[in-house]
């Protein structure tokens, strides 16, 4: 059986799950949050507790049982505590502020990108040289998170762009004068 999958989710005071049709819906204090289950995949809701069970030992059973059972638990971490990265900007005039509900990058390029986060997601920035970015879905979290470090990926020569907080970026040695 599934190490992870075999564990149940503990639902906590002021969380409601619901699993109908498939469908099971976290609903907190942050807000609410949906999935959809495959079929293979039985929840059952008891004793504030959430437990998962498949239909057969099968590889693909397997590895949707510890997946589902994963989803689940974020959901209800996220509707309870939400989810947060932080970015660092760095780079000489490389900077963030924001606009309204939109951010404004100065990143070194010759025009700058103007960003509007989707609205479950809420991006900060406390510095010109620093963002957060937070919401309920770890999902969504981690892919706004990511976009925003597409703009200018950090390169490894000087360490310049935008990069998660505590990343290390592996450098690498300049051109050496030659004769």
């Amino acid at each position: 059986m599934s190490r992870i999958g075999k564990k149940p989710i503990e639902i906590k005071k002021g969380i409601t799950v619901n699993a109908t049709d498939g469908v099971i819906k976290v609903k907190g204090p942050k807000g609410e949050l949906s999935e959809t289950i495959d079929p293979s995949i039985k929840i059952k809701i008891e004793n504030e507790q959430v437990v998962l069970e498949r239909s057969s030992d099968d590889k693909q059973h397997r590895a949707l049982h510890g997946l589902y059972r994963a989803l689940i638990q974020n959901m209800v971490i996220g509707v309870t505590q939400g989810f947060a990265k932080k970015l660092e900007i760095q780079g000489v005039g490389y900077r963030a502020e924001s606009k309204g509900r939109g951010i404004h990058f100065a990143l070194g390029y010759s025009h700058p990108i103007f960003f509007v986060p989707p609205k479950e997601v809420k991006v900060e920035v406390p510095t010109p040289t620093s963002l957060v970015v937070s919401g309920i879905s770890k999902q969504l979290v981690g892919q706004i998170a990511a976009k925003i470090r597409s703009f200018r990926k950090p390169e490894p020569y000087k360490g310049k762009g935008i990069r998660y907080e505590g990343e290390h970026i592996v450098r690498k040695a300049g051109k050496t004068a030659g004769k």
